[in-house]
């Protein structure tokens, strides 16, 4: 169904419809075709052609996510395979019901901002997701030393069951092979990035806390924590401006929390927290953070809509039907994923 036709085979797995689209690829989704008639719903991210032309980048690409694929956590999205098929590259991921954080932040209604408890929530079980990349080692024990680079709003799923999951590990290493390509489809996500990072120097996990650290900001605060529109402003703020801590911005301002945030946006890695577990455990214990069944159900609330949609689009794939009205969800999905990180801005309450 990758245009309205038949599914088309790649593998093991039966591509059908996007569900998603964006700079670097469009997200479609997928099933396991077994040959016992066994099948399972995937999401399978289809990087743009492009990309497939450099033989460098793609051996990297594979590579790096051959190592996302170890870490296996509850916070994480497991990335199951990836295929070098026709010039093209496939990316096959545990398909996740739920909508990303930058999303979440858009349905918003105007006027209301994420709890307390739920902002800890989301950032507790990212940093975990973290964790556990950053942990990650071989069949011979030895480190992987996984850092995500891209730990952004749009890289942070939530769904009705109330578990936040980090997706895209390997990713954004492989993509700093195509300077040229990755300036324009990178600027969206430079807010989130270190300034380590940003200067090219060499990173580890603690650039991971500091994006972290970002997206608990905004979502405490309401708002972002760099909105200069220029990129030079923008990388001028990351790197020399003043951050005021979250509780300016909040009804119930803790000290606690702000010291936990702030040493996560520590602009020099030694002055932030060693490990994302660390600050984890932080948060946890100065924030309890919400259950899964009320993160579910905030998420739900919020962003009925968008989930009813996609659950239209899979039950449409797994029935082989089309429902009434489905190139219209198509076309406001995919719209929707093309625009987030402009639109990704949280609202102030």
């Amino acid at each position: 169904m990758m245009s309205g036709g038949a599914d088309r085979i790649i593998g093991r797995y039966a591509i059908g419809r996007k569900i998603a689209s964006g700079g670097m690829a469009t997200v479609h989704a997928g099933r396991v075709v077994g040959s016992i008639g066994f099948t399972r719903t995937v999401a399978i991210k289809r990087l743009h052609e492009r990309y497939a032309a450099d033989p460098k980048f793609v051996s990297m690409f594979v590579d790096e996510a051959r190592l996302a694929a170890r870490v296996r956590h509850p916070n994480v999205v497991p990335t199951l395979d990836v295929i070098v098929d026709g010039g093209e590259i496939f990316v096959v991921l545990e398909y996740v019901h739920g909508e990303p954080v930058s999303r979440l932040v858009k349905v918003l209604p105007a006027g209301q901002r994420f709890p307390v408890r739920i902002a800890s929530a989301i950032a507790f079980g990212t940093l975990m997701g973290l964790h556990a990349a950053h942990d990650a080692r071989n069949e011979r024990g030895e480190p992987l030393r996984i850092v995500h680079r891209d730990v952004s709003p749009q890289n942070v799923v939530v769904g009705p069951d109330g578990v936040p999951r980090v997706l895209d590990f390997g990713i954004a290493k492989a993509f700093g092979r195509l300077r040229t390509t990755q300036e324009k489809e990178v600027k969206g996500k430079l807010a989130y990035m270190s300034p380590e990072q940003l200067a090219g120097d060499l990173l580890d996990q603690r650039t991971d806390v500091y994006s972290a650290a970002v997206i608990l900001w905004e979502l405490l605060a309401g708002k972002r924590l760099f909105a200069q529109e220029d990129a030079g402003a923008l990388l001028f703020a990351i790197a020399n401006g003043t951050i005021e801590p979250p509780s300016r911005f909040m009804a119930e301002p803790s000290a606690q929390l702000d010291a936990i945030v702030m040493r996560g946006l520590a602009k020099k890695p030694a002055d932030r927290w060693p490990t994302a577990r660390a600050m984890a455990l932080a948060l946890e214990d100065c924030i309890p953070p919400a259950t899964p069944p009320h993160v579910g159900a905030f998420v739900e609330r919020i962003a009925h809509k968008d989930l009813a949609d996609r659950a239209q689009l899979i039950a449409a794939m797994e029935s082989g039907a089309q429902p009434i009205g489905l190139d219209d969800v198509l076309k406001e999905i995919s719209q929707s994923e093309e625009h987030t990180e402009k639109d990704a801005i949280p609202k102030r309450g």
